[in-house]
């Protein structure tokens, strides 16, 4: 956790592989002194008793695929001008990679670290799974998991900024952002990630 910003607004950015992502993500910065304000899809924020939570606590609601997408990223935005963390899955959903590694993700996360130039930290876990299968809905408690969750330094995108925040340097800031994230789980796995990441729109390798 030595990477994370001890004073400042900074972008946590994490892979995503299952439900119980967010809260070992969560679980993860408040053990170190960080309350993150998490961007989470608006349908949790109708569910009994998490809804409420998710409001008190002023988490940010994505509204997907309406007139109303926007208000996450002015709530961020906000967020970061007041010093606080938001927590980010750039790839918006469990990871269509047959292995679980980070797929290619949506350039949200890049408008936002490049609108505002708050520090991205690329954070990778490993063993939520084990927890929780992709699409499970029962965890499995019984042996304990070890889940390994590790924040790297932030990712260097100064010579994208004052550039046209057109599909290239989205793309570009949403790429690097995303192979840091790799590049840690690589590490924790003991792997070598694939060459090209998980497209979503073609099933397959981009």
């Amino acid at each position: 956790a030595e990477h994370l910003p001890r004073e400042g607004g900074f972008i946590a950015v994490a892979n995503h592989m299952t439900n119980v992502d967010p809260l070992t993500f969560a679980h993860f910065l408040y053990d170190n002194g960080v309350a993150p304000k998490v961007l989470a899809k608006s349908s949790l924020f109708a569910v009994p008793v998490l809804g409420r939570l998710l409001r008190a606590s002023g988490q940010i609601p994505v509204f997907r695929n309406s007139a109303r997408a926007g208000e996450s990223l002015v709530a961020a935005e906000a967020a970061l001008a007041d010093g606080e963390c938001v927590a980010v899955f750039p790839e918006g959903t469990f990871t269509g990679d047959p292995d679980l590694w980070p797929m290619l993700a949506k350039t949200g996360v890049a408008r936002l670290a490049l609108t505002t130039r708050a520090p991205v930290v690329p954070i990778a876990q490993w063993g939520p799974q084990d927890l929780l299968g992709r699409y499970g809905k029962v965890p499995r408690l019984v042996p304990p998991k070890r889940i390994t969750v590790v924040a790297g330094p932030p990712v260097d995108l100064t010579d994208l900024y004052g550039r046209p925040l057109d599909a290239v340097t989205l793309r570009t800031a949403t790429d690097r952002i995303m192979g840091a994230v790799t590049r840690q789980l690589a590490a924790i796995r003991g792997e070598e990630p694939p060459a090209t990441p998980w497209d979503p729109r073609r099933a397959g390798r981009a």
